[in-house]
C-alpha cells in the first residue's frame, strides 16, 4: 500500500516521478503528490483522487521543473483522504519534506512534545510529525537529524526525505516497509517496488532494516542508524519490462489470469528433473525433511487460502500434521511451536507486515522458516532461512491470480517431496503425480479459453446481492478463494462455507433465486456435496457447480455446470479456481468496477 518514487540526476524529476507512481498504482491509494526542488526552494503539489488529477494539475510535470524530487501515492491511515493530509509533508519553514509508507506508532507523544516546543501542525497525519521532528533535530547535518529521529520513532516506515539546504541529495530510510534504490547513467532513484524504476535501470539495491541511503546524482551510499557506512552490492533485475504493461488486455487482472499457464510452468520446471522432484533451495537433506514433525503455514488473504489447500495436500500425501494461521492472529496468540516444527510463510510481495512479523517471531524462537514468495530480494526472501520463489513475474492487479496459482504449485511440490522421503508414496505414484503436474498448464489454458461461456453466465448475476460458495475438503479451500475474488473486485457480498456446515445455521440465508456456487472435485465426497446442493436447491437457490469431467450425477442438482479436466485429486484447486476467477472478473466488469484497483484495497499490505 502507498507508493514512493524519488529521483535525483540530469533529467526532469517530475516526469520520472509521475511515470514511476503510475507503475505503482496497483498498490492502492486515495491521493497523490510530489515535491520538486526548482533551484531555489522545494515546491509541493498534491491532490485527492487518482494520479491523473496530479498529472493534470502539473500539466504532466511541466509546471514543476527541477532535477531533484520525491513523490507519493497515499492510502489513508491517519486522517481522511484530502489535500492537506496527502503527502509530501513539510516542516513549518518548508525546508524539509518527507514522504512516508507505514505507521508511526508513537506519533501522538512525539506530536505532543513538539507542540509544547511551539510547533504547529496542519494535518492529521503521523508523517507530518516526522517532518517537524527532523526540523527539531536539524542543526545543519541531515544524517545526524535523520539518525536522531530514527532512534525516537516506533513502528514501520519507509521515508523519502529532502532538505532544501542540501539539494544535491535525497535520503531514503527503511524499517518494516519496502524500499529500493537504483542507479542509472543519468541519476539515482528510490522506489517502493521494482516496476516503478524498471524503465530506467535494472540495477537496484534493497535497503535493509534501519538503514539509511544517501543518493546523489552520481553515487549512492548506505549507512546504519549509527552513521556507520555499509558496503552493498546491486542486484540485477531480469524481469521483462513489458510484463508490467497490459499488453492489449483490458485489465491487468485478465492479462495475469492468462499468464497462469506460463507461471505454473515456470514454477514447476526448475524443480522437476525427469521423474524426480528436486527443490534445491530448501537446503535440507532427506533426513532433515523426515525429521519434520509438524508444519505451521502462516499467511494473509489469498496466500492464506493456498495454505488451507496446502494443509489438505501435505496431510493427505505426507501425513504430517499442518496448522494454518492467519498471520495477524498467529503473531498475537502466542502460538505453541513444538520441537521438530517448521514454519512456512507465504506472501506474493514478500513484504506483508503481519506475515513478516510471524517470520521474525518464529526465527527468534529458533524455528526454521521457509518463505514462499514472488519478489526476489523482498524482506521475507532475505530474512527466511530458505526461500521457494514462485516465478510469477510482476503481478499488478490488486486481486491476485497468477501468484496464487504459483503458490499452490510450490505447496504441491513440497508435499510430494515430503511424502516421498517419508516413504508415504511409491516412486510410481510420484511419477504419476509429476505427469499430472506437467499437464496443468495446458488444462488451465483450456479452461481460460472457455471464458465466453462463463462471461454469459456472469452477466446474469451482475445485480446479485448475496452469493454463497460451498465445498468439502480441498473444495472448501477453493470456495474460500472463489468467494474472496468475487467480493474484493465486484463488491458483491459473498461467503464461503464448508458444505456440511450449511445446516448449522447458514441455510437460513438461502431464499428464492440466491446463487450458490458448489465446488465438487473430490470423488469420495461427490454424493455428500450433491446432498448439500439439493438442500439449498429445495429452498430456492440457483446452483452453479464446478466439478470434474465424468461427474454427471451432479446434473440432477445443479442448474449450470462447469466441468474441469481430470487430474490428481490433490491438484484440483489449480483447475477449479480458473472459472471462479473468470466469474468474479466478468461480474466486476459488468458492474463497471475498477477491476485492477478495487476500493479500499492495496496490493501489498505493509502495515497492520
Amino acid at each position: 500500500m502507498c507508493g514512493i518514487v524519488g529521483y535525483i540526476g540530469k533529467e526532469q524529476a517530475s516526469k520520472i516521478i509521475l511515470d514511476g507512481l503510475a507503475k505503482l498504482e496497483y498498490r492502492g491509494y486515495d491521493s497523490a503528490g510530489m515535491a520538486i526542488y526548482d533551484g531555489e526552494k522545494i515546491n509541493i503539489t498534491k491532490s485527492v483522487g487518482r494520479l491523473k488529477v496530479l498529472d493534470e494539475l502539473t500539466h504532466g510535470g511541466e509546471t514543476m521543473p527541477g532535477t531533484v524530487g520525491i513523490g507519493h501515492t497515499r492510502w489513508a491511515t491517519h486522517g481522511v483522504p484530502n489535500d492537506v493530509n496527502s503527502h509530501p509533508h513539510f516542516n513549518t519553514a518548508e525546508t524539509i519534506t518527507v514522504v512516508h509508507n507505514g505507521i508511526i506508532e508513537n506519533y501522538i507523544p512525539l506530536k505532543n512534545k513538539l507542540i509544547k516546543k511551539g510547533y504547529k501542525f496542519i494535518s492529521e497525519t503521523d508523517t507530518e510529525v516526522i517532518a517537524q521532528l527532523l526540523d527539531y533535530y536539524y542543526k545543519g547535518n541531515p544524517m545526524e537529524a535523520i539518525t536522531k529521529v530514527l532512534h525516537r520513532v516506533e513502528g514501520s516506515y519507509a521515508f523519502g526525505i529532502m532538505f532544501a539546504e542540501f539539494p544535491d541529495r535525497i535520503f531514503a530510510v527503511r524499517k518494516g516497509s519496502p524500499l529500493i534504490v537504483g542507479k542509472s547513467e543519468t541519476g539515482a532513484f528510490i522506489a517502493s517496488d521494482v516496476p516503478a524504476i524498471l524503465k530506467y535501470t535494472r540495477n537496484v539495491y534493497f535497503v535493509d532494516e534501519q538503514e539509511v541511503a544517501c543518493l546523489k546524482e552520481d553515487e549512492i551510499r548506505f549507512y546504519t542508524v549509527d552513521e556507520e557506512e555499509i558496503e552493498k552490492e546491486p542486484v540485477h533485475i531480469d524481469w521483462d519490462a513489458n510484463a508490467a504493461e497490459k499488453g492489449g488486455y483490458e485489465h491487468f487482472m485478465l492479462k495475469e489470469m492468462y499468464e497462469q499457464p506460463k507461471t505454473v510452468r515456470d514454477t514447476l520446471s526448475p524443480r522437476i528433473k525427469g521423474h524426480e522432484i528436486n527443490i534445491e533451495e530448501l537446503n535440507m537433506t532427506d533426513e532433515e525433511l523426515r525429521g519434520i514433525k509438524k508444519i505451521h503455514i502462516v499467511a494473509c488473504g489469498s496466500a492464506y487460502h493456498t495454505g488451507v489447500t496446502g494443509k489438505y495436500v501435505i496431510e493427505g500425501l505426507a501425513r504430517v500434521p499442518v496448522e494454518v494461521d492467519v498471520a495477524s492472529e498467529f503473531r498475537y496468540r502466542n502460538p505453541v511451536l513444538e520441537e521438530g516444527a517448521m514454519v512456512i510463510v507465504i506472501s506474493q510481495s514478500g513484504e506483508t507486515a503481519d506475515t513478516l512479523a510471524a517470520l521474525r517471531e518464529s526465527r527468534e524462537r529458533g524455528f526454521k522458516v521457509l518463505g514462499i514468495v514472488n519478489v526476489v530480494g523482498s524482506s521475507i526472501a532475505r530474512e527466511a532461512d530458505n526461500v521457494m520463489y514462485t516465478w510469477a513475474g510482476p503481478e499488478i492487479s490488486v486481486a491476485t491470480t497468477k501468484a496464487y496459482s504459483a503458490q499452490l504449485i510450490a505447496l504441491y511440490l513440497l508435499a510430494i517431496k515430503m511424502a516421498e522421503v517419508k516413504g508415504k508414496v511409491t516412486g510410481e505414484e510420484v511419477g504419476n503425480m509429476i505427469e499430472d503436474l506437467r499437464k496443468l498448464p495446458d488444462q488451465i489454458e483450456l479452461l481460460l479459453n472457455n471464458k465466453e461461456r462463463i462471461q454469459r453466465f456472469a452477466n446474469r448475476y451482475i445485480g446479485a446481492k448475496d452469493i454463497f460458495f460451498i465445498g468439502r475438503g480441498i473444495d472448501f479451500s477453493i470456495s474460500l478463494e472463489g468467494s474472496l475474488k468475487l467480493k474484493e473486485i465486484s463488491y458483491v457480498h459473498s461467503e464461503a462455507y464448508a458444505a456440511g456446515e450449511l445446516k448449522h445455521g447458514t441455510i437460513s440465508l438461502i431464499e428464492e433465486g440466491t446463487l450458490v456456487a458448489a465446488v465438487s472435485t473430490q470423488k469420495e465426497l461427490y454424493q455428500k456435496t450433491i446432498s448439500n446442493m439439493v438442500e439449498v436447491k429445495s429452498r430456492g437457490a440457483f446452483l452453479l457447480a464446478v466439478t470434474n469431467e465424468g461427474n454427471y450425477d451432479i446434473e440432477k442438482a445443479a442448474d449450470y455446470i462447469i466441468y474441469i479436466p481430470e487430474t490428481n485429486k490433490f491438484f484440483t484447486n489449480s483447475l477449479a479456481i480458473i472459472p471462479l476467477q473468470l466469474f468474479a472478473y466478468y461480474v466486476a466488469v459488468g458492474k463497471g468496477c475498477d477491476v485492477d484497483k478495487p476500493r479500499n484495497l492495496a496490493k501489498s499490505v505493509t502495515v497492520e
